[in-house]
């Protein structure tokens, strides 16, 4: 690797293999530029579309120490989604464009430092987001504080009932 632009690429590979939560690796032939692009924009602002050699990407993944989880990946024409963000958000734009555009196919990735096939990364796509999920949990947490809070008060007001009951029945006893 004698070229400085060689190595420049992999070294920003390298980086974006570090610093990224997620890189899903797709196989992008028979799309045309215009629908690239357009993936590229649906994806949004914290997912890179990179298109990428093979052989510079390998090198990258070894250096980058994600070797063994890709290596298998890189056959054909490869393109990475480097995510920066929330994963799901990235894997449903991947799963949304290439159900309408059949050329594109997820053939995998590494998220969070783990190895996933295109089915885990189909599954990831399935969850809700993190914002969803989130909400979902304080609604439970909220309802289980108030029903928390109806235990509590049932006892002092059933011993008032009860204190109530038996001073009416000494009332009828009395008359």
């Amino acid at each position: 690797m004698a070229r400085p632009d060689k190595a420049a690429a992999v070294a920003e590979l390298t980086d974006e293999f570090r610093e990224s939560n997620g890189a899903v690796l797709t196989e992008y032939r028979g799309l045309t530029v215009a629908q690239i692009s357009e993936l590229r924009r649906s994806l949004g602002q914290t997912t890179r579309f990179r298109i990428v050699k093979n052989t510079l990407t390998k090198i990258a993944v070894k250096e980058a120490g994600v070797d063994e989880q890709i290596n298998d990946l890189l056959e054909g024409p490869s393109a990475i989604a480097f995510v920066h963000g929330d994963v799901v958000e990235a894997a449903k734009g991947l799963r949304d464009f290439s159900k309408a555009n059949s050329p594109l196919v997820i053939k995998g990735g590494i998220i969070d430092g783990k190895s996933m096939s295109a089915e885990d990364v189909t599954k990831l796509a399935d969850l809700e987001s993190r914002e969803v999920l989130l909400s979902k949990l304080a609604g439970a947490l909220k309802a289980k504080q108030g029903q928390a809070a109806a235990v509590f008060q049932a006892l002092p007001s059933k011993t008032v009932r009860l204190a109530q009951a038996l001073a009416d029945k000494r009332n009828e006893e009395a008359a």
